[in-house]
């Protein structure tokens, strides 16, 4: 990355805010390679994940267009999933299929009922060595997720949970991100202040504008360089926020 943070940004944090989906667990890759393949898609895991991080902007932006709350059905991840086909540059191996359609057919394969629990399963590299470090700095850590229910579910699952103060999920409270309610509802059931508070996304619309919103400072992770021009510090991974956190603090 190119924009060097301040130290400012993290000498005088005591509570770290971390989005689910994206920032501590993300899709299951090879899951959705395999489905893909009975479309005649064929892709590797590396090739989705590079296409699910360019896709990020693309949804953010979606989502900035919507109403408040219009985006959590099973539209927006339709949509989700074709911005990501779209980013594959594929050959569809049946030409009378279009990326709309496969979308459609596969938005509830991969999402029965609507829940996504079963998909968001990935741990990310570096989330699992990165979190006891914070837990050693004696942060506070919260998840602060859009999500449909499950996201505490998810991180017993993913062997996360232990490691957080609070679980906060928009389908429970009904505020869902940018909404500064999540956020202030966050640092109340936390015991967290605002001005000491540093929020983890890896949408720009959703968790940093909704972060400032709520007086919270924000950083955006960005794996592969996706989000150039947007005005917000940016890092690749857990690992380079704790470094950066571990530098400042001296």
């Amino acid at each position: 990355m190119h924009n060097e943070l301040h130290n400012t940004l993290y000498s005088d944090i005591d509570t770290l805010f971390f989005d689910a989906g994206g920032t501590l667990v993300s899709i299951d890759f090879a899951r959705v390679c395999k489905e893909l393949s009975r479309f005649g898609v064929q892709c590797n895991f590396e090739q989705l994940q590079r296409a699910e991080a360019a896709a990020r902007p693309i949804v953010s932006e979606k989502l900035a267009e919507l109403e408040p709350g219009a985006g959590e059905g099973l539209d927006l991840f339709e949509f989700f999933l074709r911005t990501i086909l779209e980013r594959l540059s594929l050959q569809v191996a049946d030409a009378s299929i279009s990326i709309p359609t496969i979308s459609k057919q596969l938005a509830p394969i991969l999402r029965p009922g609507g829940r996504s629990n079963q998909l968001w399963s990935y741990v990310l590299p570096g989330v699992r060595e990165s979190l006891p470090h914070f837990a050693a700095m004696d942060l506070k850590m919260v998840v602060v997720s859009n999500s449909d229910g499950t996201v505490e579910q998810l991180m017993h699952e993913s062997g996360l949970r232990p490691f957080f103060d609070a679980v906060v999920d928009s389908h429970v409270i009904g505020y869902a991100k940018p909404d500064p309610r999540i956020f202030e509802h966050a640092l109340t059931v936390s015991g967290s202040d605002a001005s000491r508070t540093l929020h983890v996304g890896d949408m720009y619309y959703a968790d940093i504008v909704g972060a400032e919103a709520a007086g919270i400072r924000a950083v955006l992770l960005d794996p592969f360089d996706n989000w150039t021009g947007y005005d917000c510090p940016r890092l690749p991974d857990l690992p380079a926020l704790y470094r950066e956190m571990a530098r400042a603090r001296g």
